[in-house]
Protein backbone atom coordinates (compact mmCIF):
# COMPACT_ATOMS: atom_id res chain seq x y z
CA UNK A 1 0.00 0.00 0.00
CA UNK A 2 1.54 3.33 -1.08
CA UNK A 3 1.92 6.39 1.09
CA UNK A 4 -1.07 8.26 -0.37
CA UNK A 5 -3.40 5.28 0.08
CA UNK A 6 -2.26 4.81 3.66
CA UNK A 7 -2.82 8.54 4.12
CA UNK A 8 -6.36 8.19 2.82
CA UNK A 9 -7.31 5.60 5.42
CA UNK A 10 -5.47 7.48 8.15
CA UNK A 11 -7.36 10.71 7.50
CA UNK A 12 -10.64 8.79 7.12
CA UNK A 13 -10.02 7.32 10.57
CA UNK A 14 -9.50 10.80 12.00
CA UNK A 15 -12.79 11.92 10.46
CA UNK A 16 -14.40 8.99 12.28
CA UNK A 17 -12.80 10.03 15.57
CA UNK A 18 -13.95 13.63 15.15
CA UNK A 19 -17.52 12.41 14.60
CA UNK A 20 -17.18 9.97 17.51
CA UNK A 21 -16.16 12.75 19.92
CA UNK A 22 -18.87 15.06 18.55
CA UNK A 23 -21.42 12.30 19.09
CA UNK A 24 -20.17 11.90 22.64
CA UNK A 25 -20.87 15.60 23.18
CA UNK A 26 -24.35 15.24 21.62
CA UNK A 27 -25.16 12.45 24.08
CA UNK A 28 -23.90 14.57 26.97
CA UNK A 29 -26.24 17.44 26.03
CA UNK A 30 -29.22 15.46 27.31
CA UNK A 31 -27.42 14.94 30.65
CA UNK A 32 -26.93 18.65 31.31
CA UNK A 33 -30.50 19.13 32.57
CA UNK A 34 -30.17 16.56 35.34
CA UNK A 35 -26.56 17.49 36.13
CA UNK A 36 -27.04 21.24 36.44
CA UNK A 37 -30.86 21.67 36.64
CA UNK A 38 -31.06 24.07 33.70
CA UNK A 39 -33.61 24.89 30.98
CA UNK A 40 -33.44 24.33 27.22
CA UNK A 41 -32.73 28.04 26.81
CA UNK A 42 -29.62 27.76 28.99
CA UNK A 43 -28.55 24.62 27.14
CA UNK A 44 -28.86 26.58 23.91
CA UNK A 45 -26.45 29.18 25.28
CA UNK A 46 -24.04 26.46 26.39
CA UNK A 47 -24.09 24.94 22.90
CA UNK A 48 -23.39 28.46 21.66
CA UNK A 49 -20.22 28.49 23.78
CA UNK A 50 -19.18 25.24 22.10
CA UNK A 51 -19.72 26.89 18.70
CA UNK A 52 -17.74 29.97 19.72
CA UNK A 53 -14.79 27.78 20.61
CA UNK A 54 -14.88 26.14 17.18
CA UNK A 55 -15.30 29.47 15.42
CA UNK A 56 -12.38 30.97 17.35
CA UNK A 57 -9.94 28.19 16.46
CA UNK A 58 -10.85 27.49 12.84
CA UNK A 59 -9.10 30.53 11.31
CA UNK A 60 -6.14 29.98 13.63
CA UNK A 61 -5.92 26.38 12.47
CA UNK A 62 -5.84 27.60 8.86
CA UNK A 63 -3.07 30.09 9.60
CA UNK A 64 -1.07 27.45 11.42
CA UNK A 65 -1.39 25.10 8.45
CA UNK A 66 -0.07 27.79 6.09
CA UNK A 67 3.11 27.82 8.18
CA UNK A 68 3.49 24.22 9.33
CA UNK A 69 1.33 22.18 6.93
CA UNK A 70 -1.83 20.19 7.59
CA UNK A 71 -0.07 17.01 8.74
CA UNK A 72 1.54 18.56 11.82
CA UNK A 73 -1.57 20.54 12.74
CA UNK A 74 -4.01 17.64 12.32
CA UNK A 75 -1.75 15.47 14.47
CA UNK A 76 -1.73 18.01 17.30
CA UNK A 77 -5.45 18.73 17.30
CA UNK A 78 -6.57 15.14 16.80
CA UNK A 79 -4.84 14.20 20.06
CA UNK A 80 -6.25 17.26 21.82
CA UNK A 81 -9.80 16.63 20.53
CA UNK A 82 -9.64 13.01 21.68
CA UNK A 83 -9.16 14.20 25.27
CA UNK A 84 -11.34 17.31 25.15
CA UNK A 85 -14.48 15.65 26.56
CA UNK A 86 -12.82 15.01 29.92
CA UNK A 87 -13.06 18.60 31.24
CA UNK A 88 -16.77 18.55 30.31
CA UNK A 89 -17.30 15.39 32.32
CA UNK A 90 -15.50 16.55 35.45
CA UNK A 91 -17.02 20.07 35.51
CA UNK A 92 -19.04 20.41 38.71
CA UNK A 93 -20.78 23.71 38.02
CA UNK A 94 -21.62 26.12 35.20
CA UNK A 95 -18.57 28.25 35.97
CA UNK A 96 -16.31 25.30 35.09
CA UNK A 97 -18.57 23.94 32.38
CA UNK A 98 -18.37 27.10 30.25
CA UNK A 99 -14.58 27.05 29.56
CA UNK A 100 -14.73 23.26 29.20
CA UNK A 101 -17.27 23.62 26.39
CA UNK A 102 -15.26 26.40 24.75
CA UNK A 103 -12.16 24.18 24.80
CA UNK A 104 -14.09 21.19 23.44
CA UNK A 105 -15.47 23.24 20.57
CA UNK A 106 -12.06 24.78 19.85
CA UNK A 107 -10.30 21.42 19.61
CA UNK A 108 -13.00 19.76 17.51
CA UNK A 109 -13.16 22.81 15.22
CA UNK A 110 -9.41 23.10 14.75
CA UNK A 111 -9.13 19.39 14.02
CA UNK A 112 -12.00 19.68 11.54
CA UNK A 113 -10.29 22.32 9.41
CA UNK A 114 -6.97 20.47 9.46
CA UNK A 115 -8.40 17.07 8.57
CA UNK A 116 -10.43 18.51 5.67
CA UNK A 117 -7.31 20.22 4.29
CA UNK A 118 -5.32 17.02 4.61
CA UNK A 119 -8.12 15.10 2.88
CA UNK A 120 -7.84 17.46 -0.11
CA UNK A 121 -4.08 16.79 -0.14
CA UNK A 122 -4.91 13.08 -0.30
CA UNK A 123 -7.35 13.69 -3.16
CA UNK A 124 -4.63 15.37 -5.18
CA UNK A 125 -2.06 12.72 -4.34
CA UNK A 126 -4.45 9.99 -5.50
CA UNK A 127 -5.98 12.06 -8.35
CA UNK A 128 -9.47 11.04 -7.30
CA UNK A 129 -12.17 12.15 -4.88
CA UNK A 130 -12.20 10.88 -1.30
CA UNK A 131 -13.74 13.77 0.64
CA UNK A 132 -17.32 12.49 0.62
CA UNK A 133 -16.18 9.09 1.88
CA UNK A 134 -14.13 10.83 4.57
CA UNK A 135 -17.25 12.65 5.71
CA UNK A 136 -18.96 9.26 5.62
CA UNK A 137 -16.47 8.09 8.25
CA UNK A 138 -17.30 11.21 10.29
CA UNK A 139 -20.98 10.19 10.16
CA UNK A 140 -20.06 6.61 11.11
CA UNK A 141 -18.26 7.92 14.16
CA UNK A 142 -21.25 10.10 15.04
CA UNK A 143 -23.63 7.18 14.50
CA UNK A 144 -21.64 4.74 16.65
CA UNK A 145 -21.27 7.30 19.40
CA UNK A 146 -25.00 8.04 19.36
CA UNK A 147 -25.91 4.36 19.23
CA UNK A 148 -23.82 3.32 22.23
CA UNK A 149 -23.91 6.60 24.14
CA UNK A 150 -27.33 6.25 25.72
CA UNK A 151 -26.55 2.70 26.84
CA UNK A 152 -23.19 3.67 28.36
CA UNK A 153 -24.70 6.59 30.26
CA UNK A 154 -27.60 4.48 31.52
CA UNK A 155 -25.39 1.58 32.63
CA UNK A 156 -22.30 3.38 33.92
CA UNK A 157 -23.13 7.09 34.27
CA UNK A 158 -22.13 10.17 32.28
CA UNK A 159 -18.57 10.35 33.64
CA UNK A 160 -17.63 6.78 32.65
CA UNK A 161 -19.13 7.50 29.25
CA UNK A 162 -16.81 10.48 28.85
CA UNK A 163 -13.72 8.51 29.85
CA UNK A 164 -14.54 5.57 27.58
CA UNK A 165 -15.10 7.83 24.56
CA UNK A 166 -11.83 9.66 25.27
CA UNK A 167 -9.70 6.54 25.76
CA UNK A 168 -11.04 4.83 22.63
CA UNK A 169 -10.49 8.00 20.60
CA UNK A 170 -6.93 8.45 21.84
CA UNK A 171 -5.92 4.83 21.16
CA UNK A 172 -7.31 4.83 17.61
CA UNK A 173 -5.87 8.27 16.82
CA UNK A 174 -2.41 7.20 17.98
CA UNK A 175 -2.55 4.09 15.77
CA UNK A 176 -2.90 6.11 12.53
CA UNK A 177 -0.64 8.98 13.59
CA UNK A 178 2.40 7.87 11.48
CA UNK A 179 0.45 7.50 8.22
CA UNK A 180 -0.91 11.04 7.78
CA UNK A 181 0.57 12.45 4.56
CA UNK A 182 2.43 15.72 4.03
CA UNK A 183 0.98 18.63 2.06
CA UNK A 184 4.10 18.44 -0.16
CA UNK A 185 2.42 15.50 -1.86
CA UNK A 186 0.05 18.01 -3.48
CA UNK A 187 0.58 18.03 -7.24
CA UNK A 188 -1.13 21.36 -7.94
CA UNK A 189 0.71 24.64 -7.37
CA UNK A 190 -1.14 27.90 -6.96
CA UNK A 191 -0.34 31.59 -6.94
CA UNK A 192 -1.13 32.62 -3.40
CA UNK A 193 -1.41 36.06 -1.90
CA UNK A 194 -0.45 35.85 1.74
CA UNK A 195 -0.99 39.51 2.53
CA UNK A 196 -4.66 39.83 1.66
CA UNK A 197 -7.72 37.59 1.90
CA UNK A 198 -9.00 36.22 -1.41
CA UNK A 199 -10.95 38.81 -3.41
CA UNK A 200 -13.04 36.38 -5.45
CA UNK A 201 -16.59 36.16 -4.13
CA UNK A 202 -16.86 32.51 -5.19
CA UNK A 203 -15.04 31.14 -2.15
CA UNK A 204 -17.34 33.11 0.16
CA UNK A 205 -20.49 31.92 -1.65
CA UNK A 206 -19.26 28.36 -1.25
CA UNK A 207 -18.97 29.17 2.45
CA UNK A 208 -22.62 30.30 2.46
CA UNK A 209 -23.66 26.96 0.95
CA UNK A 210 -21.78 25.19 3.75
CA UNK A 211 -23.48 27.48 6.29
CA UNK A 212 -26.97 26.78 4.96
CA UNK A 213 -26.25 23.03 5.11
CA UNK A 214 -24.71 23.02 8.56
CA UNK A 215 -27.45 24.93 10.38
CA UNK A 216 -30.12 22.27 9.67
CA UNK A 217 -27.61 19.48 10.33
CA UNK A 218 -26.79 21.03 13.69
CA UNK A 219 -30.47 21.49 14.49
CA UNK A 220 -31.12 17.78 13.94
CA UNK A 221 -28.07 16.54 15.85
CA UNK A 222 -28.58 18.86 18.84
CA UNK A 223 -32.36 19.03 19.13
CA UNK A 224 -34.04 16.07 17.42
CA UNK A 225 -34.03 13.99 20.62
CA UNK A 226 -35.56 16.85 22.60
CA UNK A 227 -38.20 17.28 19.90
CA UNK A 228 -39.27 13.63 20.17
CA UNK A 229 -39.22 13.71 23.97
CA UNK A 230 -41.21 16.90 24.45
CA UNK A 231 -43.49 17.15 21.42
CA UNK A 232 -44.10 13.49 20.56
CA UNK A 233 -43.85 11.89 24.03
CA UNK A 234 -41.12 9.44 22.99
CA UNK A 235 -39.07 7.43 25.47
CA UNK A 236 -35.40 8.31 25.95
CA UNK A 237 -34.27 5.23 24.04
CA UNK A 238 -36.58 5.97 21.10
CA UNK A 239 -35.69 9.67 21.03
CA UNK A 240 -31.97 8.93 20.77
CA UNK A 241 -32.64 6.93 17.60
CA UNK A 242 -33.66 10.10 15.74
CA UNK A 243 -30.17 11.54 15.51
CA UNK A 244 -28.62 8.05 15.31
CA UNK A 245 -30.67 7.17 12.19
CA UNK A 246 -30.01 10.61 10.76
CA UNK A 247 -26.27 10.07 11.20
CA UNK A 248 -26.50 6.52 9.86
CA UNK A 249 -28.11 7.51 6.57
CA UNK A 250 -25.62 10.36 6.21
CA UNK A 251 -22.84 7.80 6.54
CA UNK A 252 -24.30 5.47 3.91
CA UNK A 253 -24.87 8.17 1.33
CA UNK A 254 -21.57 9.89 1.98
CA UNK A 255 -19.89 6.57 1.27
CA UNK A 256 -21.37 6.64 -2.23
CA UNK A 257 -21.11 10.41 -2.60
CA UNK A 258 -17.84 10.50 -4.57
CA UNK A 259 -19.20 8.13 -7.23
CA UNK A 260 -22.49 10.04 -7.40
CA UNK A 261 -20.68 13.35 -7.93
CA UNK A 262 -18.43 11.84 -10.58
CA UNK A 263 -21.45 10.58 -12.49
CA UNK A 264 -23.90 13.47 -12.18
CA UNK A 265 -21.79 16.50 -11.24
CA UNK A 266 -21.74 18.74 -8.17
CA UNK A 267 -24.58 21.06 -9.22
CA UNK A 268 -27.12 18.28 -9.71
CA UNK A 269 -26.04 16.59 -6.47
CA UNK A 270 -26.46 19.83 -4.52
CA UNK A 271 -29.87 20.54 -6.00
CA UNK A 272 -31.38 17.09 -5.56
CA UNK A 273 -29.85 16.63 -2.12
CA UNK A 274 -31.09 19.99 -0.84
CA UNK A 275 -34.65 19.32 -2.03
CA UNK A 276 -34.66 15.85 -0.44
CA UNK A 277 -33.36 17.20 2.87
CA UNK A 278 -35.95 19.99 2.83
CA UNK A 279 -38.71 17.43 2.23
CA UNK A 280 -37.47 15.34 5.16
CA UNK A 281 -37.47 18.27 7.56
CA UNK A 282 -40.96 19.32 6.52
CA UNK A 283 -42.14 15.76 7.15
CA UNK A 284 -40.47 15.82 10.58
CA UNK A 285 -42.23 19.10 11.39
CA UNK A 286 -45.62 17.55 10.52
CA UNK A 287 -45.03 14.24 12.35
CA UNK A 288 -47.64 13.06 14.86
CA UNK A 289 -45.76 9.98 16.11
CA UNK A 290 -42.11 9.43 17.17
CA UNK A 291 -41.47 6.87 14.43
CA UNK A 292 -42.84 9.21 11.78
CA UNK A 293 -40.28 11.78 12.90
CA UNK A 294 -37.49 9.18 12.96
CA UNK A 295 -38.26 8.20 9.36
CA UNK A 296 -38.38 11.88 8.37
CA UNK A 297 -35.01 12.58 9.98
CA UNK A 298 -33.63 9.49 8.24
CA UNK A 299 -34.69 10.97 4.88
CA UNK A 300 -33.17 14.30 5.92
CA UNK A 301 -29.85 12.54 6.52
CA UNK A 302 -29.89 11.18 2.96
CA UNK A 303 -30.33 14.68 1.58
CA UNK A 304 -27.87 16.50 3.82
CA UNK A 305 -25.19 13.81 3.40
CA UNK A 306 -23.21 15.29 0.50
CA UNK A 307 -23.93 19.01 0.78
CA UNK A 308 -20.97 19.83 3.02
CA UNK A 309 -18.46 17.46 1.31
CA UNK A 310 -19.22 19.05 -2.08
CA UNK A 311 -18.76 22.54 -0.64
CA UNK A 312 -15.51 21.63 1.13
CA UNK A 313 -14.08 19.89 -1.92
CA UNK A 314 -14.86 22.98 -4.00
CA UNK A 315 -13.20 25.16 -1.34
CA UNK A 316 -9.98 23.16 -1.49
CA UNK A 317 -9.74 23.36 -5.27
CA UNK A 318 -10.24 27.04 -6.05
CA UNK A 319 -7.70 28.58 -8.46
CA UNK A 320 -5.14 30.99 -6.98
CA UNK A 321 -6.15 30.11 -3.41
CA UNK A 322 -4.20 27.62 -1.30
CA UNK A 323 -6.07 24.59 -0.06
CA UNK A 324 -5.49 25.59 3.56
CA UNK A 325 -6.73 29.16 3.03
CA UNK A 326 -9.79 28.13 1.02
CA UNK A 327 -10.68 25.42 3.50
CA UNK A 328 -10.23 27.77 6.46
CA UNK A 329 -12.56 30.38 4.92
CA UNK A 330 -15.32 27.94 3.99
CA UNK A 331 -15.18 25.91 7.20
CA UNK A 332 -15.24 29.08 9.31
CA UNK A 333 -18.29 30.43 7.45
CA UNK A 334 -19.91 27.01 7.39
CA UNK A 335 -19.36 26.31 11.05
CA UNK A 336 -21.06 29.55 11.89
CA UNK A 337 -23.98 27.12 11.71
CA UNK A 338 -22.80 25.53 14.95
CA UNK A 339 -22.71 29.03 16.39
CA UNK A 340 -25.95 30.39 14.95
CA UNK A 341 -28.17 27.33 15.25
CA UNK A 342 -28.21 26.18 18.91
CA UNK A 343 -29.30 29.27 20.86
CA UNK A 344 -31.91 30.50 18.33
CA UNK A 345 -33.28 26.97 17.93
CA UNK A 346 -33.72 26.62 21.68
CA UNK A 347 -35.24 30.09 21.98
CA UNK A 348 -37.60 29.74 18.99
CA UNK A 349 -38.64 26.24 20.06
CA UNK A 350 -39.44 27.56 23.54
CA UNK A 351 -41.40 30.53 22.18
CA UNK A 352 -43.18 28.64 19.38
CA UNK A 353 -42.45 24.96 18.70
CA UNK A 354 -39.93 22.60 17.11
CA UNK A 355 -42.12 22.19 13.99
CA UNK A 356 -41.68 25.90 13.32
CA UNK A 357 -37.92 25.52 13.68
CA UNK A 358 -37.66 22.59 11.27
CA UNK A 359 -39.89 24.31 8.73
CA UNK A 360 -37.47 27.25 8.75
CA UNK A 361 -34.56 24.86 8.27
CA UNK A 362 -36.28 23.43 5.19
CA UNK A 363 -36.40 26.92 3.68
CA UNK A 364 -32.62 27.24 4.19
CA UNK A 365 -32.06 24.00 2.31
CA UNK A 366 -34.15 25.25 -0.61
CA UNK A 367 -31.79 28.25 -0.78
CA UNK A 368 -28.91 25.85 -1.48
CA UNK A 369 -30.83 24.77 -4.58
CA UNK A 370 -30.59 28.36 -5.83
CA UNK A 371 -26.87 28.74 -5.00
CA UNK A 372 -25.80 25.37 -6.46
CA UNK A 373 -24.32 26.74 -9.74
CA UNK A 374 -21.56 28.44 -7.68
CA UNK A 375 -19.55 25.19 -7.70
CA UNK A 376 -19.92 24.54 -11.45
CA UNK A 377 -16.58 26.05 -12.45
CA UNK A 378 -14.64 24.53 -9.56
CA UNK A 379 -12.06 21.89 -10.48
CA UNK A 380 -13.45 19.34 -8.08
CA UNK A 381 -11.47 16.14 -7.53
CA UNK A 382 -14.82 14.35 -7.76
CA UNK A 383 -14.64 14.96 -11.52
CA UNK A 384 -11.80 12.48 -11.77
CA UNK A 385 -12.84 8.93 -12.59
CA UNK A 386 -12.63 6.37 -9.80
Amino acid sequence: MNTALKGRWAIATLFCINGFVTGGWAVQIAQLVSRFHITDKVIGHLILIFGLGALFMMPLSGMAMEKYGSRRIVRIFSIAASMALIPLGVASNLFLLTPALFFLGAMIGAMNVAMNSNAVAVEKALSRAVLSSCHCFWSIGLFISGLIGGYLVKQFGFLVHVYLISVMSLVITSSVYPYIIKDSENKIERTISKKHPPRSCTIYLIGVIALLAMIPECAVVDWSSSYLLKNLNATTATASLAFACFAGTMAIFRFTGDAIRNRFGAVIVLRLSSLLAATGLLAAAMANHPWQAIVAFTITGIGIANLVPVAFSAAGNQPKISTNTGMSIVTTIGYLGTLLAPAPVGYIAEMTSFPVVYTGMAVMLVMIFAFAPVVRESQLPAQYPD
